[in-house]
């Protein structure tokens, strides 16, 4: 096993260990809301689960929403009746349902209602359905089948989140290793993602695409890992065969990517990144909007960054020029609505330039969600 498959699976399993150990300390008494407009019910409810949980009443579904409202994210299960005045049971429960899905939902009706079952399956994704008269065993049993169904959805989603901090953290690190391949290159991939943020976010992209356009950004150059450092680091100007061998690394880095199937939209992104808006890009030849919409935006940060960029055989040429050089190539090179951004945002690519990493933490898509992770 390698070092860092190995520094990968340690840190799996700390995470995983974390949680586990996190779920084992959780002692304190889950909290049951119990709703029915009929008094000995509430009584019986009450007196049957509280040794083992803290309980909440309310008399009707109004009541039932105000408690809910103010302690939603402490709830973990909510016992129902169907049939009370000003709003029935399953009307409460589905209104509970977009803030709350996480809160394990029953039913509870003295009737034989297909009705109400059809609409608590369907609006309220109800976990249970429980028919008067019940046992009070019966009861204890299934509230107990939904507070093991509660916790596995929690432990599942704080393992999920885990998995993806470590999946983008993954991510950075192989962007600063193929970065790092060249003196003159390093921070290539950082910089060319901040700038597609940029205009992103410029051009009012949900935060679902523009974390992809991320994972895109810090990938972009993924193919040039077979590329001889010989070729990376030339001082002078490329061969025709020395260029073609280039050429290959967006097609490159699509077939490394393929296998993992979180980041399919990204890898045909990558692959396209040096299509040009009139056609003559490679490796496909394909023009306009056949060239999807986020390579056209790293497009425009990579040749950016690629000219204001030190090599070993030039300085890196002022924003001013660069900037002249992307909207004098609008139509032709680069999509010409994206070069329109440019030019409203360009002073942010040039203070991009100058402070990198203030600007990464402001554009940052996956590191505000990790922050937000840990204020929480």
């Amino acid at each position: 096993m390698s070092q860092i498959q190995q520094t990968l699976d340690n840190s799996y399993l700390e995470k995983f260990q974390h949680i586990l150990s996190s779920i084992a300390k959780e002692q304190i008494k889950h909290t049951i809301l119990i709703v029915d407009d009929e008094v000995d019910n509430l009584q019986l409810l009450k007196r049957t689960l509280r040794r083992n949980y803290n309980i909440i009443t309310a008399s009707n579904g109004q009541e039932a929403l105000g408690i809910v409202e103010q302690m939603g994210n402490d709830i973990s299960l909510i016992v129902s009746d169907q049939r009370m005045p000003t709003m029935t049971g399953t009307e409460f429960l589905s209104r509970t349902l977009d803030k709350y899905p996480h809160i394990i939902k029953m039913l509870l009706t003295g009737y034989s209602d297909i009705d109400a079952m059809i609409d608590g399956v369907n609006k309220c994704q109800l976990f249970q359905y429980i028919s008067k008269p019940f046992d009070t065993e019966e009861i204890q049993m299934i509230v107990k089948n939904g507070i093991n169904a509660y916790e596995l959805t929690l432990s599942k989603n704080a393992l999920l989140q885990d998995l993806k901090e470590l999946f983008f953290t993954t991510i950075k690190s192989i962007s600063s290793a193929l970065d790092a391949k060249d003196t003159y290159t390093h921070g290539h991939s950082y910089r060319v993602t901040l700038f597609s943020m940029i205009l992103a976010k410029e051009m009012g992209l949900d935060e679902v695409l523009m974390e992809e356009i991320e994972m895109a950004g810090l990938l972009h150059d993924i193919g040039k890992i077979g590329v001889p450092e010989s070729i990376l680091s030339k001082p002078g100007k490329l061969t025709d065969e020395e260029y073609n061998i280039i050429k290959l690394h967006p097609e490159r880095g699509k077939k490394i990517l393929n296998g993992i199937s979180k980041l399919n939209n990204v890898s045909f992104w990558l692959s396209c990144h040096h299509e040009r808006w009139d056609g003559r890009g490679y490796p496909k030849n394909i023009k306009e909007k056949e060239i999807p919409l986020p390579a056209r935006i790293i497009a425009i940060a990579d040749t950016y960054d690629a000219m204001t960029s030190n090599r070993s055989y030039r300085q890196g040429l002022p924003h001013e020029v660069a900037s002249e050089e992307i909207i004098r190539c609008a139509g032709s090179q680069f999509d010409p609505d994206v070069v329109k951004i440019f030019t409203q945002v360009e002073h942010l690519f040039k203070a991009a330039v100058e402070d990198p990493v203030k600007l990464y933490e402001e554009y940052s898509v996956i590191n505000k969600m990790f922050t937000e992770k840990k204020e929480n």
